[in-house]
């Protein structure tokens, strides 16, 4: 049996809570629906990574993400870096992360919707936590009511507690690093996951350094996170076509001392909505009146229960 309880709050914001025998998730509608815990109930162990230092609070549409980087699962739309384009000022890390949803329940499913007020986007997200299954099924559906094309990135971003040993598992054929400042030398393609004669899939000690990287010619739409020790994972499904490309930022310490890995199926690739879309790399554009409606599940428990 699934609950769905919407008397739960955290630092004044209220929660909505889905649990079955095996899994418990905390949603913040307020918040741009961010999920702020995922837990297995066997082992007690949370799955999602936070910032100690902040308080679960809505930002001000515009605020800086990096000093508000609070964790758990928020999504990026319709941008990650402050961009013009569709005729407009996007700001950093886009609109839904400061945007509130309004939330109610139907059945055992919790429904988040919402407008993003700049862009004009709708989005709707159906979260159904399968009965006695650690599988959270989330249907989604972003349409464009506006009269004009939209062009948007979209990007799941779950910040997840890491240790040494932690491995990442994505099925990509290639990747890629991202600028700077990480610690790869080499900023050409790489057949995943060896670069430069080290396994870029192992996490390692906090020691001060960076992982930013795009991850890419899928064999399937899978991303995941699996603690050998504990036998435990955290995986996203997806429909590839949909999100054909991962991201994956790891600080090792070098984002403000943050220890996390987080995981980001993406519609684009690279960083820039523009410079995706001229190279026919954005899965995400819509025309006055149309939808992007799909399924992403997420699983989080044992290694061996992984498959649905």
């Amino acid at each position: 049996m699934t609950t769905i309880r919407q008397d739960i709050t955290l630092d004044g914001t209220p929660l909505v809570r889905l649990e079955n025998a095996l899994l418990r998730v905390d949603v913040a509608p307020g918040v741009g629906g961010r999920v702020v815990s995922l837990m297995d109930k066997a082992s007690g162990h949370e799955f999602l990574w936070h910032n100690a230092r902040l308080k679960l609070e809505r930002c001000a549409p515009g605020s800086k993400y990096d000093p508000n980087f609070y964790g758990g699962i928020d999504e990026l739309i319709p941008n990650d870096m402050p961009e013009v384009f569709n005729g407009m000022k996007n700001p950093e890390h886009g609109e839904l992360w400061t945007t509130p949803l309004a939330a109610r329940v139907e059945g055992e499913t919790l429904v988040l919707t919402g407008t993003l007020p700049q862009s004009g986007l709708s989005y709707e997200r159906r979260m159904t936590l399968r009965p006695n299954s650690p599988h959270l099924d989330i249907d989604y559906c972003i349409g464009n009511p506006t009269p004009e094309v939209r062009q948007f990135m979209w990007k799941l971003h779950a910040a997840l507690q890491i240790e040494p040993g932690d491995r990442i598992e994505c099925p990509a054929r290639t990747a890629k690093v991202i600028g700077r400042g990480t610690r790869r030398d080499s900023t050409d393609p790489f057949p995943w996951p060896i670069i430069e004669g080290q396994r870029a899939d192992i996490i390692p000690a906090l020691d001060g350094t960076l992982d930013f990287m795009f991850l890419y010619d899928l064999e399937e739409g899978r991303m995941a996170l699996v603690r050998p020790t504990a036998g435990l994972t955290v995986a996203y499904t997806f429909d590839k076509a949909v999100f054909p490309y991962c991201w994956l930022f790891a600080s090792f310490g070098w984002l403000d001392g943050h220890y996390t890995a987080v995981l980001e199926p993406c519609t684009t690739m690279p960083v820039s909505v523009n410079e995706a879309v001229s190279l026919g790399q954005c899965t995400s554009i819509l025309q006055p009146g149309e939808t992007l409606a799909t399924r992403m599940t997420l699983y989080a428990g044992p290694v061996e229960g992984e498959e649905a």
